[in-house]
């Protein structure tokens, strides 16, 4: 559990240090074209993994 927290406590600093600096233009443009790209992988993997499954049974 500590290297849950850990680890979420370096992004979100390093979060912090992008923002703060001035990055968070370059990085916003960056997550308008990755946001809907990582999306669409999950809802690609929700399905295979569901169809993966009826098969089991």
């Amino acid at each position: 559990m500590y290297n849950w927290a850990i680890t979420f406590t370096i992004i979100a600093l390093s979060a912090a240090v992008f923002a703060f600096g001035g990055f968070d233009q370059d990085y916003a443009s960056a997550a308008k074209l990755l946001v809907p790209v990582f999306l669409g992988l999950a809802a690609v993997s929700i399905l295979l993994g569901k169809r993966g499954r009826q098969r089991e049974r």
